[in-house]
């Protein structure tokens, strides 16, 4: 029997997950610089949602968004292009509404 591949490396930031740190490594290694500048700009506002989502008492900011990419990146993911914060900061994530459901678990 044949055994299932599994990531291996270990996820280095968990308020992220994986998914984000697998989208961060797509991205470094795409070779056209619009291609690369546009996912930069998608991982960043997937990024600024996941903040939002579960640290809602830290800082959600453009400047923590930057500086985690390039962490995530090891560097090789550039946020200094002219249309990054614009198009990050276009349409800031909403606060999530909270369901019927939440509000009771929060009453009690």
């Amino acid at each position: 029997m044949e055994r299932l591949n599994r990531h291996t490396e270990p996820v280095q930031m968990r308020n992220y997950g994986r998914i984000i740190q697998d989208m961060v490594s797509v991205a470094t290694a795409e070779q056209d610089e619009q291609q690369r500048e546009k996912m930069t700009i998608y991982i960043a506002r997937s990024m600024r949602l996941k903040n939002l989502i579960w640290n809602k008492d830290q800082e959600t900011g453009i400047n923590r968004v930057k500086e985690d990419i390039a962490t995530l990146s090891g560097g090789r993911l550039s946020c200094d292009f002219p249309a990054f914060e614009q198009e990050v900061m276009k349409n800031p994530p909403q606060q999530p509404q909270q369901t019927k459901k939440d509000k009771q678990n929060n009453k009690q």
